[in-house]
C-alpha cells in the first residue's frame, strides 16, 4: 500500500509540476509576446480586411492619410427637381480617413482595462483562435452642408396661401387663388448625404443626392371660399404693349383696372363696351392714337383696345363663343409684338363691340395682372373646367401689300422748318385663323375669323407759319 501510494504521490506531483511548467511556459511566451507587441497592434486585429498587425498607431494613421488623398477627386452634387444647384468637393467639406480613432481602437485590442478580457485578448491573438474586424470611419465638415441647407430652405421654403375670396357690391374686391406650399426636407437630406459619404468605402455611393421636398396644402380653396362654383384659373390671354406712350400705357391700366373681379354668369352675353362704360378725360383717359374716320389720330382713350384684344385672347384660350369681334382698320405694331395679325379686336362705343358668352358650368372671374416691367398685360379667367378642347390654327396671311408713300401736308400751325409725324405706315393683307371648340368629343364651334387690313401711309405735317 505504501508503494501505490507513493507511486501515486510521484504521479500527483509530476502532473503539477508539467502542468506548472506548461503555464509558466506560456505566460513566459505571454511575456514575450507583449514585449514583442509593445507599442505595437497586436495580430489578427484588421481594420477595413487590412491586417495591422505589427503595425503602431503613428504607422495605421499614415496609412489612413495616404487612404484620405485618394478621395480628394470625389464630387457630390445636390439635385432639386432634377437640376443641380450645389457641388460640394473632397477638399470643400475636407472629407478624410479618421485615422487616429482607427489606429487607437486598433491599438486597445489586448490593453483592456478589464484583466480578464485583456488576458483573452491577448491570449486568442497569441494562438489565433479569433479575428478582430474594426471599421474606419470618414469624417466631414458638416457646416458647408448645413449652410447649403439652410439656404435652401430660404430659396426654397414657401408656406401655403389660403384662397381669399370677397364680394361686394356686384364685384370681386378682394381675391386671392390659394397657392400649395413647399418645405425642404432638410433633415432628409443631411442623413442622405451623410450615408452617402459612409458609403464610399464599399463604392456604393452616388455622386448626386436629391434636395428632396414636401407640399404643403393650403387649408382653404378656391372652390371653398365662394359660392359661385369658381374653382380655378381656366384660361390667360396676355398682349404686349411695347413701345407705348405714356399716356397710352396710363389708359391701358386704367382700363384693364375697370375688368379686374368683375363675374360674368353662367350663359350670360359679357360686352366690353358696357363693362368699360364711359371713355373720356371725365373718366380720367389721356389723349393718346386711335385710328377715327381713316385716321390716326389723337383721341381720348387711346389703347384701350389693347385691353379688348387682350380679353378677345383669353376668351379664345377659354374656348367661349365670340358673340361679336371687329378687326383693327389696318395692322396696328402693338398687336403683333407678341401675335401673329388677326388676333386683335377693336372697339367704339357705342356700336363697334367685343362680346363674349359663358357657356361654362358656373360663374367666370376676371382678373386683370399688369407687368409694368416688361409691358405685358394679362388677363386671367376663374371658374369650373369643363371636358372642352381647344383648337386654334395658324394666321394664314395674303394679299400682302407695302404702305402708301408718306404724305406731307401743309400746316400753318407750325413753325418753318418742322415737320411733325402724325399717322405711322402699316402693311397691307388679309389674315384669318380657324378657331374649333368640341365638347364631350362633338364639334360645338367651328368659327373663321377674317381680318382685313388695309395699307397705311404716312402723314407728316409741314410747318408754313413764319
Amino acid at each position: 500500500m505504501n508503494n501505490k501510494w507513493i507511486k501515486i504521490n510521484y504521479f500527483l506531483v509530476g502532473t503539477v509540476i508539467a502542468i506548472t511548467v506548461i503555464i509558466l511556459n506560456y505566460f513566459y511566451k505571454l511575456y514575450r509576446y507583449n514585449l514583442t507587441f509593445k507599442n505595437k497592434v497586436y495580430p489578427n486585429v484588421f481594420i477595413d480586411n487590412q491586417d495591422f498587425s505589427g503595425f503602431t498607431k503613428m504607422q495605421i494613421i499614415e496609412y489612413f492619410s495616404k487612404a484620405s488623398n485618394k478621395l480628394q477627386d470625389k464630387r457630390f452634387t445636390a439635385i432639386y427637381k432634377d437640376q443641380p444647384i450645389s457641388t460640394f468637393s473632397a477638399s470643400g467639406i475636407n472629407l478624410k480617413y479618421d485615422g487616429e480613432t482607427a489606429a487607437e481602437q486598433a491599438y486597445l485590442i489586448g490593453r483592456s482595462s478589464h484583466a480578464l478580457s485583456r488576458f483573452y485578448q491577448v491570449f486568442s491573438s497569441l494562438i489565433k483562435i479569433q479575428k478582430y474586424q474594426l471599421l474606419s470611419n470618414l469624417n466631414y465638415n458638416h457646416e458647408p452642408i448645413k449652410e447649403f441647407v439652410s439656404k435652401s430652405e430660404e430659396s426654397y421654403n414657401k408656406p401655403a396661401r389660403n384662397a381669399l375670396f370677397k364680394f361686394e357690391n356686384g364685384k370681386v374686391t378682394s381675391f386671392r387663388n390659394e397657392e400649395k406650399g413647399l418645405k425642404i426636407l432638410s433633415d432628409q437630406f443631411l442623413m442622405d448625404f451623410d450615408e452617402n459619404i459612409k458609403n464610399l468605402k464599399n463604392e456604393k455611393y452616388s455622386k448626386s443626392i436629391k434636395l428632396e421636398y414636401e407640399v404643403i396644402q393650403p387649408e382653404i380653396t378656391l372652390a371653398q371660399s365662394n359660392s359661385f362654383g369658381i374653382e380655378e384659373e381656366i384660361a390667360v390671354g396676355k398682349s404686349d404693349y411695347t413701345h407705348s406712350i405714356p399716356e397710352r400705357v396710363h389708359n391701358v391700366i386704367l382700363a384693364a383696372s375697370k375688368f379686374n373681379g368683375v363675374l360674368i354668369p353662367k350663359d350670360k352675353v359679357f360686352s366690353f363696351v358696357d363693362a368699360i362704360g364711359d371713355i373720356s378725360s371725365l373718366t380720367g383717359y389721356k389723349p393718346a392714337y386711335i385710328i377715327k374716320d381713316g385716321k390716326t389720330v389723337l383721341g381720348d382713350g387711346g389703347g384701350v383696345c389693347q385691353v379688348s384684344t387682350t380679353l378677345f385672347r383669353a376668351a379664345l384660350a377659354a374656348g367661349l363663343p365670340i358673340v361679336e369681334r371687329h378687326p383693327h382698320a389696318y395692322r396696328v405694331s402693338y398687336y403683333e409684338n407678341d401675335s401673329k395679325p388677326g388676333f386683335d379686336a377693336t372697339i367704339f362705343a357705342p356700336s363697334v363691340d367685343l362680346k363674349i358668352k359663358n357657356d361654362t358650368p358656373g360663374y367666370i372671374l376676371i382678373q386683370t395682372e399688369i407687368d409694368e416691367e416688361n409691358n405685358l398685360l394679362s388677363f386671367h379667367f376663374y371658374g369650373k373646367k369643363d371636358n372642352r378642347k381647344i383648337e386654334i390654327t395658324d394666321t394664314a396671311l395674303w394679299d400682302v401689300s407695302s404702305p402708301p408713300a408718306a404724305r406731307y401736308q401743309d400746316d400753318p400751325t407750325l413753325k418753318k422748318g418742322i415737320t411733325k409725324q402724325v399717322d405711322f405706315p402699316a402693311w397691307g393683307s388679309k389674315a384669318s385663323f380657324v378657331y374649333k371648340v368640341y365638347k364631350n368629343e362633338q364639334l360645338a364651334i367651328n368659327e373663321k375669323y377674317y381680318s382685313f387690313y388695309k395699307p397705311w401711309q404716312a402723314v407728316f405735317l409741314v410747318g408754313t407759319a413764319d
